[in-house]
């Protein structure tokens, strides 16, 4: 039987020309990343800015027993709508992790790695986790695996990880100082008892620093997230970052803090705010030249399932899933032919639009927010958007140096002023706004607020339509859509 036919969107085609997917999968490699690094994190939505495009991850909840208190966690709330790690709808066996994943496998071609992020810890409840991977590695073992976890029990199974072939490891590092985790960790279990205070986060602290030396030391990539917390570890970043950098952290992740009173945090309780969306930018600009930075997370929810940005979690019940689940290939070896040729091109209009900022003669930086929903493209209908993605358009090039989410401003057609009024607000700093269609309204609003909005780069690749735009600012090209 011939593979089903597969597109990265409905409104996307593959437009370059018959490229091999060895050859056109390797050509967004940067030119500092050797090959054997590249081929472990080119498909990898986490691990690499250019993959979160087009691959997607599933997280199956499976451990929820955790060994420390965090005061921004409550690992008791759910809500089918919010986005923060340690949420879920429904835990899962292991068994129940591997029909969950075969049956998200047949539907989402995107997916390439199955993660384990508790909701409690990976390594603490570690029994669960093997087992999982165990199970899932005999279904299909093309999959890339990939846990969370504090790191205070993750030196004991690092060994263990190394022989399952688990090639990337996320650890949450808040502190290097115990006496500013004192401020984070009310208490840790470690050695059958808890321990509080500025000792508790002195053995996290230790416990922490070996596991990222014992990763490092045996070739498996680690990523470091740090929750930025105002006041509290916001400056104390900065030494995170060279220690873990030190140490050999592949990437350096830094997340804003999520603190609403209703999700029964200690920090909510106690009206600790999380930072805003420039406040976070400024800190990850003083990073920059450090550890390498992550700038696209979107704070996953534990059972998480689909693109980054894009979690359809909810489609995937254990109600919803035959209890016999068959796993079939063909869509996911479809769409990886089509992603091949889309890398390749995508990757030539990147080049080339860079090169069109650089040479724009322009000492301008401008702050570009982007609607998608996947392919590298503008492609998402401003009032359909639940989040926009931001690039940094600047003489040194175009980045991608953040995210903001929002609430949906067009339901059944129709806008809501108070919900436009909440985009506009998340759209703090932003210069201009790409998308494939805005109506008259909410574009002089936005304009109103000082932010243009265009959307005359209707599904062009994102580079492209931010290299254009960059470009008219200099004075090279008109700006189209400027009233």
């Amino acid at each position: 039987m011939s593979a089903p036919k597969i597109s990265l969107q409905s409104e996307t085609t593959a437009k370059s020309a018959g490229c091999a997917s060895s050859t056109c999968g390797s050509s967004a490699r940067p030119g500092d990343m050797e090959p054997a690094i590249w081929e472990k994190v080119k498909d990898h939505p986490c691990y690499s800015e250019e993959a979160h495009h087009y691959f997607a991850r599933m997280h199956v909840a499976v451990a929820p027993a955790c060994n420390i208190q965090c005061n921004y966690c409550n690992r008791k709330f759910d809500c089918a709508n919010e986005s923060r790690p340690g949420v879920v709808s429904e835990k899962l066996t292991p068994d129940q992790a591997v029909r969950k994943v075969i049956a998200v496998a047949n539907v989402v071609p995107q997916l390439s790695v199955i993660g384990i992020a508790g909701p409690g810890d990976a390594c603490f409840d570690w029994n669960k986790t093997k087992a999982t991977f165990e199970r899932i590695v005999n279904e299909i073992p093309d999959l890339k695996l990939c846990i969370s976890t504090n790191g205070l029990a993750l030196p004991d199974h690092v060994a263990e990880l190394c022989d399952m072939n688990v090639d990337h490891v996320t650890i949450t590092i808040n502190m290097v100082d115990p006496e500013v985790g004192a401020r984070i960790y009310p208490w840790i279990f470690y050695k059958h008892r808890r321990h509080t205070g500025v000792e508790a986060a002195r053995i996290l602290h230790e416990r922490q620093m070996l596991g990222l030396e014992m990763l490092a030391a045996r070739g498996i990539l680690t990523k470091v997230n740090s929750v930025m917390i105002p006041g509290v570890n916001d400056e104390h970043l900065i030494e995170v970052n060279k220690w873990v950098k030190q140490r050999g952290a592949f990437l350096h992740n830094i997340m804003p803090l999520i603190s609403d009173r209703e999700h029964g945090t200690h920090y909510g309780l106690t009206g600790q705010r999380g930072p805003r969306a420039m406040e976070l930018k400024a800190l990850q600009d003083r990073l920059e030249g450090g550890a390498k930075l992550m700038r696209h997370c979107r704070q996953c929810r534990a059972d998480a399932v689909g693109l980054l940005g894009d979690d359809r979690g909810q489609e995937f019940t254990l109600d919803q899933i035959s209890d016999e689940v068959t796993y079939d290939a063909s869509r996911r070896e479809a769409y990886r032919e089509v992603v091949a040729r889309e890398r390749g091109d995508r990757a030539a209009a990147k080049s080339e639009a860079t090169e069109l900022v650089k040479g724009a003669d322009s000492g301008k930086s401008l702050l570009i927010a982007v609607a998608s929903k996947g392919g590298g493209r503008v492609n998402a209908h401003f009032g359909h958007a639940r989040e926009f993605q931001i690039y940094e358009a600047s003489p040194e090039g175009i980045s991608l140096v953040g995210h903001r989410t929002v609430e949906q401003y067009c339901l059944g057609g129709w806008g809501e002023d108070a919900t436009l009024k909440g985009v506009i607000a998340a759209l703090e700093g932003i210069d201009v706004v790409l998308c494939a269609k805005i109506g008259d309204s909410p574009k002089t609003q936005l304009r109103a607020a000082g932010i243009r909005a265009m959307d005359d780069y209707g599904y062009e690749h994102i580079e492209t339509a931010i290299s254009t735009v960059y470009a008219a600012e200099s004075g090279a090209k008109p700006l189209a859509a400027t009233a």
